[in-house]
């Protein structure tokens, strides 16, 4: 095992891709060496070793970004595109939404699109509302693209190594609050199945589901929860879509009770589909009502007051989790 952040495992799993297959190559702003690797640095050292042909700086444009990684990925190359923020790929949501997640449908499984969007966001360090949004809702309501959200170095280096490997588009969503959290990572790590979710604690009276930032504040709720008696099991799901349905409704089934805790805005957000889901398979096993907790319905504050008080706390997350044992 080795010990790296978020940022590292990023940076040692494009190394180990881009050695692997030189059809993998890199677009993004300001990501050569000369530029500082991109916006935190997680590309450092791959022009270097690679070459400017592989890692391509564009200009200051998401469609330029978008629209040549589509055209690269179905010419049979495999590219990772970096969207400096994920409020970033709404310029570009035509050829996200209408392109890149329908060419493999609208061509009768002709072709595929091998892209992984790579893109920043996470609320609590004052960038703002056109900054900091969570928008992994708005992809995985749309049919054809993966939508993935780590929580640790070892997910950041595995999941990010199947996206790569994927035969169609993936969106690999990073935060603030993980990519500097450091963790341990086995030397050897390899892929990590997508849609497959990690049961971090197995517990028997509520099972809590999570993911990114908040997969860290679920953590922190636990100590509080143990010493209240209770017995909480907490899903990482690790990837929004498609969601490990069936690790999901197992738990539920043997908990009976539910708490699901993002950090993007509660309403329509994706707590809304996995709580429907299991009221709908689980009709009459539960215990109490699936509890949700998340953004509310406004933009990011910059306040650091308001922005604190926009994100759900562990001291919430034990309070929801209270209030639904009664």
């Amino acid at each position: 095992m080795v010990k790296m952040n978020g940022l590292q495992a990023i940076n040692a799993a494009m190394f180990e891709a881009m050695e692997a297959d030189p059809k993998v190559l890199v677009l993004g702003e300001d990501i050569a060496d000369r530029e500082g690797g991109g916006v935190t640095g997680t590309m450092r050292g791959l022009s270097t070793k690679f070459g400017d042909h592989r890692v391509c700086t564009t200009p200051i444009s998401e469609q330029a970004i978008i629209g040549a990684a589509i055209g690269v990925a179905i010419n049979g190359y495999k590219p990772v595109a970096e969207i400096m923020l994920m409020n970033f790929t709404t310029v570009a949501m035509d050829m996200i939404f209408n392109h890149a997640a329908k060419l493999r449908f609208m061509s009768g499984g002709q072709t595929s699109v091998p892209l992984t969007i790579r893109t920043l966001t996470g609320a609590g360090w004052q960038t703002a509302g056109q900054h900091a949004d969570h928008l992994e809702g708005w992809f995985a309501h749309a049919a054809g693209i993966k939508v993935v959200c780590p929580s640790n170095p070892a997910d950041y280096k595995g999941l990010l190594l199947s996206c790569i490997q994927d035969p169609d588009p993936c969106l690999f969503v990073e935060t603030g609050g993980t990519l500097f959290v450091p963790g341990e990572v086995a030397v050897d790590q390899g892929p990590i199945p997508l849609g497959k979710a990690r049961i971090v604690q197995e517990g028997t009276d509520v099972t809590i589901i999570s993911y990114s930032t908040m997969m860290l504040r679920c953590q922190a709720a636990l100590a509080g929860l143990a010493e209240a008696g209770i017995s909480a099991e907490l899903i990482d799901l690790r990837t929004i879509s498609p969601w490990d349905k069936q690790a999901v409704l197992d738990s539920a089934a043997k908990t009976g009770r539910v708490v699901i805790v993002h950090e993007a805005v509660r309403n329509f957000g994706p707590g809304a589909e996995i709580a429907a889901t299991i009221n709908e398979e689980l009709y009459g096993q539960l215990k109490g009502p699936v509890r949700r907790l998340g953004g509310p319905y406004s933009p990011v504050p910059f306040s650091k007051p308001l922005e604190d008080a926009f994100l759900v706390t562990p001291e919430q997350i034990v309070e929801a989790v209270k209030g639904l044992m009664g």
